[in-house]
């Protein structure tokens, strides 16, 4: 419930998603930063013939670096194609708005009637087209949100299950 709420106030503000992406991407780099250093000390350490332990470091690094890229490929082909029936849905709405707005301009019956149309016409085109340009930003972020989390939650698990091992 909570994280619904959350989400729907993001969506009320575009600069809130794209700031939550930043940090999140930022903490993500921190994390990967202290994985990294942790496994290179680590493989410096083992040599050309590392233990059991260390071992399955290892193997476990490469196959959560797969399974994470392909969770992530996964979340954005899936968000892709969602934004991509949005956004027909969205230009064939649009079209269909443009089309009656035109129709009704051509069948009006006076230079005034056909100034108001015009005007009321060049006003929805402006404010539709800002409206698509919104949900277009607001959409490629939860793209990139969707995209970020896997790699997101290995990295700062990592980070946090390596740390203990460290002390």
């Amino acid at each position: 419930m909570v994280q619904r709420r959350r989400t729907s106030n993001l969506s009320a503000n575009p600069f809130m998603i794209w700031t939550g992406l930043a940090l999140k991407t930022g903490e993500m780099m921190v994390a990967s930063a202290q994985v990294i250093g942790h496994r290179t000390s680590r493989m410096a350490a083992a040599g050309a013939l590392p233990n059991v332990r260390d071992q399955r470091e290892f193997t476990l690094m490469g196959q959560e670096k797969i399974e994470a890229a392909t969770e992530s490929a996964q979340a954005i082909a899936t968000r892709i194609v969602n934004l991509n029936q949005q956004f027909g849905t969205l230009a064939f709405k649009q079209i269909v708005a443009g089309t009656t707005g035109l129709m009704s301009l051509a069948a009006s019956r006076s230079a005034v009637q056909s100034s108001k149309l015009h005007a009321k016409l060049v006003r929805d085109i402006v404010s539709h087209s800002a409206s698509a340009a919104s949900q277009l930003a607001d959409s490629v972020a939860r793209v990139a949100h969707h995209g970020l989390k896997p790699i997101h939650s290995r990295a700062t698990a990592n980070a946090k299950r390596l740390g203990r091992l460290k002390k």
